[in-house]
């Protein structure tokens, strides 16, 4: 319900970030200072011309430059209406996106993955090493415990490691979120480089951010987090939704980059 609720947010453009709130009612403000001050302007320069010395006649020149100025000044303010309305549209153009990822298998970058022994579920990582080797595993709980250590063997490249639940000493640990740290080395005792990733399912979209946030195992992730996306008979699809959601995000901070310049 989360879901549906702070989409329609998003596409009808009546939520989204703080800093592009802030930027609207700055640039609505300014607007009206803008229209204040040219209407005392033109009363000021109308009267000055009507009530000029005919022998010392006042440099229209400078009042021609002060009405271009003020001209100028209003075309920026109108540049920034215009950007914050593609803004909003990208926004929801994100969320339209993000939607899709929904029920989604995908790989986060990231140390913590979620536990569920009320669904069989264990946590899982994914792993990406430098060179095959063995690696040493410390899990530990959201609190900081040492819940289990082992070793685990690794080949170069990706691979996946599962961990149920059950402690060095038997002991099922209750769900939650647990952490895990891996030292490895290679045959050779050379250190490797291991990379751990989270894999879980997407739950819930929260579109009111921008970029938009994925909901996995309880946690919340950045989009751009996400490595890779699995969901039988919609990779493709998903894939798609992806690359058109970094576009549309790259689209959005060049937007916001210009955006800043009259701000």
């Amino acid at each position: 319900m989360t879901v549906s609720t702070t989409t329609t947010s998003a596409l009808t453009g009546t939520s989204g970030t703080s800093n592009t709130t802030n930027s609207s009612a700055s640039s609505t403000s300014a607007s009206q200072q803008l229209a204040g001050n040219f209407d005392t302007f033109l009363q000021l320069l109308t009267t000055q011309l009507q009530n000029q010395d005919p022998l010392n006649p006042l440099d229209t020149d400078q009042f021609t430059q002060q009405l271009v100025e003020f001209s100028s000044v209003e075309q920026q303010i109108n540049t920034n209406s215009n950007l914050q309305t593609l803004i909003s549209l990208q926004q929801a153009s994100e969320a339209t996106s993000a939607l899709q990822l929904i029920g989604s298998t995908v790989t986060v970058g990231g140390s913590a993955a979620p536990l569920s022994n009320a669904t069989n579920t264990p946590a899982t990582w994914s792993l990406t090493s430098s060179g095959a080797g063995t690696g040493q595993v410390t899990i530990t709980s959201a609190s900081g415990q040492t819940v289990y250590t082992g070793t685990v063997p690794l080949s170069a490249g990706a691979q996946s490691y599962s961990w149920n639940g059950k402690g060095n000493n038997g002991t099922t640990y209750a769900d939650g979120n647990y952490t895990l740290a891996i030292n490895a080395t290679s045959a050779s005792g050379q250190a490797l480089t291991v990379t751990p990733g989270v894999q879980g399912t997407i739950s819930a979209v929260n579109a009111t951010q921008s970029p938009p946030t994925i909901t996995m195992g309880g946690q919340n992730y950045p989009m751009s987090s996400i490595q890779s996306v699995s969901s039988s008979g919609s990779t493709g699809s998903l894939g798609s939704s992806i690359s058109s959601l970094n576009s549309s995000i790259s689209s959005l901070n060049t937007s916001i980059s210009s955006l800043s310049k009259y701000l």
